[in-house]
Protein backbone atom coordinates (compact mmCIF):
# COMPACT_ATOMS: atom_id res chain seq x y z
CA UNK A 1 0.00 0.00 0.00
CA UNK A 2 1.10 3.25 -0.94
CA UNK A 3 0.95 6.48 1.59
CA UNK A 4 0.77 10.12 1.37
CA UNK A 5 4.36 11.52 3.66
CA UNK A 6 5.52 14.81 4.40
CA UNK A 7 8.99 16.29 4.03
CA UNK A 8 10.50 17.82 7.00
CA UNK A 9 12.77 20.09 5.87
CA UNK A 10 9.72 21.76 3.36
CA UNK A 11 6.65 20.49 4.71
CA UNK A 12 5.12 19.59 1.15
CA UNK A 13 3.85 16.31 0.61
CA UNK A 14 4.55 13.82 -1.49
CA UNK A 15 3.52 10.16 -2.91
CA UNK A 16 5.49 7.33 -1.68
CA UNK A 17 4.35 3.88 -3.45
CA UNK A 18 5.50 0.92 -5.58
CA UNK A 19 5.44 0.22 -9.25
CA UNK A 20 7.31 -2.31 -11.27
CA UNK A 21 9.11 -3.40 -8.09
CA UNK A 22 10.49 -0.39 -7.18
CA UNK A 23 9.98 2.22 -4.59
CA UNK A 24 8.38 5.71 -5.84
CA UNK A 25 8.54 9.23 -4.47
CA UNK A 26 7.27 11.73 -6.27
CA UNK A 27 7.57 14.99 -4.67
CA UNK A 28 3.78 17.55 -4.72
CA UNK A 29 4.07 21.25 -4.41
CA UNK A 30 1.23 21.03 -2.06
CA UNK A 31 1.33 22.25 1.58
CA UNK A 32 0.47 19.55 4.57
CA UNK A 33 -3.16 20.28 5.40
CA UNK A 34 -5.82 17.95 5.65
CA UNK A 35 -8.00 18.43 2.45
CA UNK A 36 -4.42 18.08 0.50
CA UNK A 37 -4.12 15.22 2.31
CA UNK A 38 -7.65 13.92 1.31
CA UNK A 39 -6.86 15.08 -2.42
CA UNK A 40 -3.67 13.36 -2.99
CA UNK A 41 -4.66 10.18 -1.01
CA UNK A 42 -8.10 10.51 -4.01
CA UNK A 43 -5.50 10.43 -6.56
CA UNK A 44 -3.45 7.58 -4.55
CA UNK A 45 -5.90 5.32 -4.59
CA UNK A 46 -6.46 5.69 -8.44
CA UNK A 47 -2.86 5.22 -8.97
CA UNK A 48 -3.14 2.07 -7.33
CA UNK A 49 -6.05 1.16 -8.63
CA UNK A 50 -4.72 1.10 -12.55
CA UNK A 51 -1.50 -0.76 -11.15
CA UNK A 52 -3.49 -3.27 -9.99
CA UNK A 53 -5.39 -3.52 -13.79
CA UNK A 54 -2.12 -2.96 -15.44
CA UNK A 55 -3.56 0.68 -17.08
CA UNK A 56 -1.38 2.62 -15.05
CA UNK A 57 0.93 5.30 -17.24
CA UNK A 58 3.11 6.72 -15.06
CA UNK A 59 4.23 10.07 -17.29
CA UNK A 60 0.28 10.54 -17.23
CA UNK A 61 0.11 11.80 -13.36
CA UNK A 62 4.06 12.59 -13.04
CA UNK A 63 5.08 14.21 -16.65
CA UNK A 64 8.62 15.89 -15.02
CA UNK A 65 9.68 12.85 -13.15
CA UNK A 66 13.23 11.51 -14.30
CA UNK A 67 11.30 8.34 -13.64
CA UNK A 68 8.81 8.68 -16.08
CA UNK A 69 10.32 7.87 -19.41
CA UNK A 70 11.81 5.09 -17.84
CA UNK A 71 8.88 3.45 -16.29
CA UNK A 72 6.97 3.85 -19.98
CA UNK A 73 9.35 2.07 -21.78
CA UNK A 74 9.18 -0.53 -19.24
CA UNK A 75 5.57 -0.79 -19.41
CA UNK A 76 5.67 -1.02 -23.16
CA UNK A 77 7.84 -3.56 -23.20
CA UNK A 78 5.62 -5.72 -20.53
CA UNK A 79 2.79 -5.37 -22.38
CA UNK A 80 4.20 -6.43 -25.76
CA UNK A 81 5.99 -9.30 -23.58
CA UNK A 82 2.10 -10.22 -21.93
CA UNK A 83 0.60 -10.16 -25.78
CA UNK A 84 3.55 -11.77 -26.95
CA UNK A 85 3.21 -8.87 -29.71
CA UNK A 86 5.71 -6.20 -31.40
CA UNK A 87 4.62 -3.76 -33.44
CA UNK A 88 4.89 -4.35 -37.43
CA UNK A 89 8.55 -3.25 -39.63
CA UNK A 90 6.74 -0.73 -41.32
CA UNK A 91 5.08 0.98 -38.63
CA UNK A 92 8.21 0.85 -36.35
CA UNK A 93 10.86 2.13 -39.32
CA UNK A 94 9.08 4.91 -39.97
CA UNK A 95 9.67 5.96 -36.75
CA UNK A 96 13.01 4.62 -36.50
CA UNK A 97 13.78 6.75 -39.48
CA UNK A 98 11.60 9.74 -37.96
CA UNK A 99 14.22 9.52 -35.35
CA UNK A 100 17.30 9.19 -37.45
CA UNK A 101 16.66 11.98 -39.55
CA UNK A 102 18.18 14.49 -37.47
CA UNK A 103 21.64 12.97 -37.79
CA UNK A 104 21.16 12.86 -41.58
CA UNK A 105 22.18 14.61 -44.47
CA UNK A 106 18.94 14.95 -46.88
CA UNK A 107 20.35 12.66 -49.63
CA UNK A 108 21.65 10.04 -47.10
CA UNK A 109 17.66 10.50 -45.61
CA UNK A 110 16.01 10.11 -49.48
CA UNK A 111 18.56 6.68 -49.97
CA UNK A 112 17.06 5.39 -46.95
CA UNK A 113 13.41 6.24 -47.72
CA UNK A 114 14.18 4.53 -50.94
CA UNK A 115 15.81 1.23 -49.80
CA UNK A 116 12.62 1.08 -47.31
CA UNK A 117 10.11 1.48 -50.09
CA UNK A 118 11.36 -0.56 -52.47
CA UNK A 119 12.92 -3.38 -50.63
CA UNK A 120 12.67 -3.65 -47.20
CA UNK A 121 8.80 -2.95 -46.51
CA UNK A 122 7.26 -4.78 -49.16
CA UNK A 123 9.39 -8.04 -47.46
CA UNK A 124 9.34 -7.49 -44.19
CA UNK A 125 6.58 -4.37 -43.60
CA UNK A 126 3.58 -6.91 -42.26
CA UNK A 127 6.15 -8.81 -40.60
CA UNK A 128 6.01 -8.68 -36.49
CA UNK A 129 9.78 -6.76 -35.99
CA UNK A 130 10.15 -9.21 -33.00
CA UNK A 131 9.16 -12.38 -34.80
CA UNK A 132 11.80 -11.79 -37.96
CA UNK A 133 14.24 -14.82 -37.73
CA UNK A 134 17.97 -14.99 -38.86
CA UNK A 135 16.53 -17.35 -41.78
CA UNK A 136 14.08 -14.65 -43.36
CA UNK A 137 16.92 -12.11 -43.27
CA UNK A 138 19.53 -14.67 -45.08
CA UNK A 139 16.09 -15.93 -47.19
CA UNK A 140 15.22 -11.45 -48.19
CA UNK A 141 19.65 -11.19 -48.93
CA UNK A 142 19.44 -14.21 -51.50
CA UNK A 143 16.47 -12.54 -52.93
CA UNK A 144 18.08 -9.60 -53.74
CA UNK A 145 21.11 -11.32 -55.72
CA UNK A 146 18.16 -12.44 -58.24
CA UNK A 147 17.04 -8.58 -59.30
CA UNK A 148 18.21 -7.02 -62.14
CA UNK A 149 18.82 -3.38 -62.78
CA UNK A 150 17.11 -1.29 -65.11
CA UNK A 151 20.67 -2.13 -67.42
CA UNK A 152 19.84 -5.88 -67.16
CA UNK A 153 22.93 -6.33 -64.33
CA UNK A 154 22.69 -8.15 -60.86
CA UNK A 155 22.79 -6.36 -57.77
CA UNK A 156 26.38 -5.91 -56.60
CA UNK A 157 28.08 -7.50 -53.22
CA UNK A 158 27.82 -3.58 -52.31
CA UNK A 159 24.45 -2.39 -53.15
CA UNK A 160 23.36 -5.14 -51.61
CA UNK A 161 25.45 -4.68 -48.16
CA UNK A 162 24.11 -0.66 -48.27
CA UNK A 163 20.34 -2.16 -48.88
CA UNK A 164 20.93 -4.40 -45.73
CA UNK A 165 22.42 -1.78 -43.76
CA UNK A 166 19.47 -0.13 -42.63
CA UNK A 167 17.57 -3.42 -42.13
CA UNK A 168 20.37 -4.40 -39.10
CA UNK A 169 19.91 -0.87 -37.59
CA UNK A 170 16.42 -1.44 -37.57
CA UNK A 171 16.24 -4.80 -35.84
CA UNK A 172 19.10 -3.82 -33.81
CA UNK A 173 16.99 -0.85 -32.05
CA UNK A 174 13.59 -2.54 -31.78
CA UNK A 175 15.26 -5.54 -29.83
CA UNK A 176 16.75 -3.18 -27.76
CA UNK A 177 13.63 -1.20 -27.04
CA UNK A 178 11.66 -4.94 -26.80
CA UNK A 179 13.96 -6.38 -25.10
CA UNK A 180 14.63 -9.60 -27.92
CA UNK A 181 17.93 -10.97 -29.49
CA UNK A 182 18.43 -9.11 -32.69
CA UNK A 183 18.24 -12.05 -35.41
CA UNK A 184 20.59 -10.28 -37.55
CA UNK A 185 22.86 -10.80 -34.88
CA UNK A 186 26.55 -13.16 -36.52
CA UNK A 187 25.47 -12.18 -40.13
CA UNK A 188 28.39 -10.53 -42.04
CA UNK A 189 28.10 -8.50 -44.58
CA UNK A 190 29.00 -9.80 -48.16
CA UNK A 191 32.23 -9.36 -49.08
CA UNK A 192 33.07 -6.96 -51.99
CA UNK A 193 35.50 -7.00 -54.48
CA UNK A 194 38.13 -4.28 -54.17
CA UNK A 195 37.41 -1.58 -56.90
CA UNK A 196 40.84 -0.95 -58.89
CA UNK A 197 41.54 2.23 -59.85
CA UNK A 198 42.14 3.28 -63.59
CA UNK A 199 43.99 6.74 -63.58
CA UNK A 200 44.77 8.36 -66.94
CA UNK A 201 48.10 9.06 -67.85
CA UNK A 202 49.49 12.97 -68.37
CA UNK A 203 49.93 12.07 -72.20
CA UNK A 204 45.98 11.29 -71.82
CA UNK A 205 45.38 14.09 -69.60
CA UNK A 206 47.21 16.32 -72.53
CA UNK A 207 44.55 14.93 -75.08
CA UNK A 208 41.86 15.23 -73.10
CA UNK A 209 42.20 18.86 -72.09
CA UNK A 210 43.46 19.72 -75.99
CA UNK A 211 40.23 17.84 -77.70
CA UNK A 212 37.34 18.72 -75.18
CA UNK A 213 34.60 21.23 -76.24
CA UNK A 214 36.49 24.72 -75.00
CA UNK A 215 33.42 25.54 -72.63
CA UNK A 216 34.24 22.86 -71.03
CA UNK A 217 38.27 22.75 -70.89
CA UNK A 218 38.94 24.75 -67.40
CA UNK A 219 36.28 22.39 -65.82
CA UNK A 220 38.02 19.34 -66.68
CA UNK A 221 41.52 21.13 -65.66
CA UNK A 222 40.47 21.93 -62.14
CA UNK A 223 39.24 18.11 -61.86
CA UNK A 224 42.12 16.66 -63.27
CA UNK A 225 44.68 18.87 -61.18
CA UNK A 226 42.77 19.22 -57.76
CA UNK A 227 41.51 16.05 -57.01
CA UNK A 228 38.04 17.48 -56.13
CA UNK A 229 35.41 14.99 -56.17
CA UNK A 230 32.08 15.70 -58.73
CA UNK A 231 29.55 16.41 -56.28
CA UNK A 232 32.55 19.12 -55.16
CA UNK A 233 33.20 20.76 -58.19
CA UNK A 234 29.82 20.90 -59.22
CA UNK A 235 28.49 22.33 -55.60
CA UNK A 236 31.70 25.36 -56.32
CA UNK A 237 31.15 28.94 -55.82
CA UNK A 238 32.86 31.79 -56.33
CA UNK A 239 32.82 32.95 -53.01
CA UNK A 240 35.02 29.75 -51.86
CA UNK A 241 37.69 30.26 -54.45
CA UNK A 242 40.53 32.68 -52.92
CA UNK A 243 42.66 34.26 -55.70
CA UNK A 244 44.90 35.86 -52.90
CA UNK A 245 45.75 32.56 -51.24
CA UNK A 246 45.34 30.43 -54.22
CA UNK A 247 42.87 28.19 -52.32
CA UNK A 248 39.95 26.71 -53.13
CA UNK A 249 37.79 26.27 -50.17
CA UNK A 250 35.40 23.36 -50.07
CA UNK A 251 32.73 23.46 -47.80
CA UNK A 252 30.25 22.21 -49.64
CA UNK A 253 28.94 19.29 -52.47
CA UNK A 254 26.03 19.47 -54.62
CA UNK A 255 24.01 16.33 -54.19
CA UNK A 256 20.94 15.08 -55.80
CA UNK A 257 20.27 18.90 -57.42
CA UNK A 258 20.82 19.99 -53.37
CA UNK A 259 23.90 21.57 -51.63
CA UNK A 260 24.72 19.66 -48.49
CA UNK A 261 27.81 20.20 -46.38
CA UNK A 262 30.75 17.78 -47.24
CA UNK A 263 30.34 14.57 -45.92
CA UNK A 264 32.90 14.21 -43.47
CA UNK A 265 35.43 16.03 -41.58
CA UNK A 266 38.37 15.26 -43.73
CA UNK A 267 36.12 16.57 -46.72
CA UNK A 268 36.18 19.67 -45.50
CA UNK A 269 39.18 21.07 -47.00
CA UNK A 270 41.57 24.11 -48.41
CA UNK A 271 42.92 22.65 -51.87
CA UNK A 272 46.58 24.25 -52.79
CA UNK A 273 45.77 25.84 -56.41
CA UNK A 274 48.55 25.02 -59.35
CA UNK A 275 49.47 27.98 -61.55
CA UNK A 276 47.15 25.97 -64.42
CA UNK A 277 44.31 25.51 -62.07
CA UNK A 278 44.60 29.65 -61.33
CA UNK A 279 44.36 30.38 -64.97
CA UNK A 280 41.46 28.16 -66.03
CA UNK A 281 39.51 29.47 -62.95
CA UNK A 282 40.26 33.35 -63.58
CA UNK A 283 39.13 32.58 -67.49
CA UNK A 284 36.36 30.75 -66.07
CA UNK A 285 35.38 34.06 -64.53
CA UNK A 286 35.16 35.47 -67.43
CA UNK A 287 32.24 33.56 -68.48
CA UNK A 288 30.59 32.69 -65.29
CA UNK A 289 32.20 35.07 -62.81
CA UNK A 290 28.46 36.92 -62.16
CA UNK A 291 26.88 33.77 -61.06
CA UNK A 292 27.07 32.20 -58.16
CA UNK A 293 28.53 28.50 -59.30
CA UNK A 294 32.07 28.15 -60.98
CA UNK A 295 30.95 25.90 -63.36
CA UNK A 296 27.46 26.07 -64.41
CA UNK A 297 24.34 26.40 -67.26
CA UNK A 298 24.25 29.99 -69.19
CA UNK A 299 20.85 30.70 -66.48
CA UNK A 300 23.72 30.00 -63.39
CA UNK A 301 22.17 26.87 -62.35
CA UNK A 302 24.41 24.31 -61.36
CA UNK A 303 25.30 21.37 -63.83
CA UNK A 304 23.89 18.22 -63.66
CA UNK A 305 26.49 15.44 -63.59
CA UNK A 306 24.61 12.62 -65.10
CA UNK A 307 23.81 14.96 -68.07
CA UNK A 308 28.18 16.47 -68.61
CA UNK A 309 28.96 12.41 -68.28
CA UNK A 310 27.00 11.53 -71.03
CA UNK A 311 26.51 14.43 -73.31
CA UNK A 312 30.83 15.52 -72.92
CA UNK A 313 32.88 12.97 -71.06
CA UNK A 314 32.16 9.50 -72.69
CA UNK A 315 32.37 10.89 -76.52
CA UNK A 316 35.48 12.62 -75.94
CA UNK A 317 36.98 9.20 -74.68
CA UNK A 318 35.35 7.84 -77.88
CA UNK A 319 36.50 9.92 -80.64
CA UNK A 320 40.30 9.77 -78.23
CA UNK A 321 39.88 6.43 -78.16
CA UNK A 322 40.50 6.12 -75.16
CA UNK A 323 39.24 3.21 -72.64
CA UNK A 324 35.80 3.79 -71.31
CA UNK A 325 36.39 5.33 -67.54
CA UNK A 326 34.24 6.87 -64.79
CA UNK A 327 34.66 11.02 -64.23
CA UNK A 328 35.83 10.21 -60.85
CA UNK A 329 38.56 8.69 -62.09
CA UNK A 330 40.02 12.66 -61.89
CA UNK A 331 40.02 12.15 -58.66
CA UNK A 332 42.77 9.16 -58.89
CA UNK A 333 44.41 10.96 -61.51
CA UNK A 334 45.47 13.69 -59.57
CA UNK A 335 46.74 11.39 -56.67
CA UNK A 336 48.78 9.77 -58.62
CA UNK A 337 50.32 12.30 -60.81
CA UNK A 338 51.10 14.21 -57.17
CA UNK A 339 52.81 11.31 -56.13
CA UNK A 340 54.92 10.31 -59.26
CA UNK A 341 56.18 14.06 -58.98
CA UNK A 342 57.48 13.70 -55.36
CA UNK A 343 54.75 15.48 -53.49
CA UNK A 344 54.58 15.20 -50.01
CA UNK A 345 52.11 12.22 -49.06
CA UNK A 346 51.01 13.90 -46.24
CA UNK A 347 50.66 17.40 -47.85
CA UNK A 348 48.53 14.76 -50.54
CA UNK A 349 46.27 13.80 -48.29
CA UNK A 350 45.16 16.95 -47.13
CA UNK A 351 44.44 17.77 -50.89
CA UNK A 352 41.85 14.82 -51.27
CA UNK A 353 40.38 15.40 -47.74
CA UNK A 354 41.84 11.67 -46.69
CA UNK A 355 43.05 11.62 -42.95
CA UNK A 356 45.39 9.39 -43.42
CA UNK A 357 48.30 8.48 -46.07
CA UNK A 358 46.97 4.89 -45.61
CA UNK A 359 44.87 5.05 -48.45
CA UNK A 360 47.29 6.63 -50.66
CA UNK A 361 50.09 3.69 -50.24
CA UNK A 362 47.69 1.42 -50.38
CA UNK A 363 45.54 2.69 -53.16
CA UNK A 364 47.61 4.49 -55.94
CA UNK A 365 51.43 3.06 -55.11
CA UNK A 366 51.55 0.67 -57.91
CA UNK A 367 51.09 3.55 -60.51
CA UNK A 368 54.49 5.13 -59.13
CA UNK A 369 57.05 2.79 -59.15
CA UNK A 370 59.84 4.77 -56.99
CA UNK A 371 57.44 6.26 -54.77
CA UNK A 372 58.23 3.66 -52.19
CA UNK A 373 61.67 2.64 -53.49
CA UNK A 374 60.37 -1.03 -53.40
CA UNK A 375 60.23 -1.44 -56.93
CA UNK A 376 63.05 -4.03 -57.06
CA UNK A 377 65.72 -1.24 -58.75
CA UNK A 378 67.56 -0.54 -55.45
CA UNK A 379 69.04 -4.28 -55.50
CA UNK A 380 68.79 -3.88 -59.45
CA UNK A 381 72.06 -1.00 -59.15
CA UNK A 382 73.29 -3.02 -56.59
CA UNK A 383 73.93 -6.02 -58.79
CA UNK A 384 74.96 -3.79 -61.73
CA UNK A 385 77.65 -1.58 -59.72
CA UNK A 386 79.32 -5.90 -58.34
CA UNK A 387 78.99 -7.11 -61.94
CA UNK A 388 80.81 -3.92 -63.09
CA UNK A 389 83.47 -4.10 -60.32
CA UNK A 390 84.49 -7.88 -60.68
CA UNK A 391 85.01 -7.19 -64.67
CA UNK A 392 83.05 -10.36 -66.18
CA UNK A 393 83.30 -12.52 -63.52
CA UNK A 394 80.23 -14.91 -63.00
CA UNK A 395 77.31 -14.38 -60.84
CA UNK A 396 78.75 -17.44 -58.82
CA UNK A 397 81.67 -16.21 -58.41
CA UNK A 398 81.09 -12.87 -57.13
CA UNK A 399 79.08 -14.19 -54.78
CA UNK A 400 81.29 -16.89 -53.74
CA UNK A 401 83.73 -14.10 -53.03
CA UNK A 402 81.11 -12.58 -50.18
Amino acid sequence: MGSIRVRESTQKLFFDFHYLGKRCREQTALENTASNRKKLESILKRIEAEITLGTFEYHHYFPNSPRAKEFTRQAEVQRAREAHDTPLFEAFSKDWLDEMKIQWRQSHISTVEGTLKNYLNPYFGEKEVGRITKKDILDFRASLAKVTTRSEKHLSASRINRIMTPLRMILSEAANRFEFSSPYHGIKSLKVPRTDVEPFSIDEVKQIIDTVRPDFRNYYIVRFFTGMRTGEIDGLQWDHVDFKRRQILVRQALVQGRLEYTKNDGSFRTIEMSQLVVDALNDQKKATGKMNFVFCTRTGSPLNHNNITKRVWYPLLRHLGLRKRRPYQTRHTAATLWLAAGENPEWIARQMGHTTTEMLFRVYSRYVPNLTRRDGSAFERLLLTEFDSSTHASAEEVFNEK
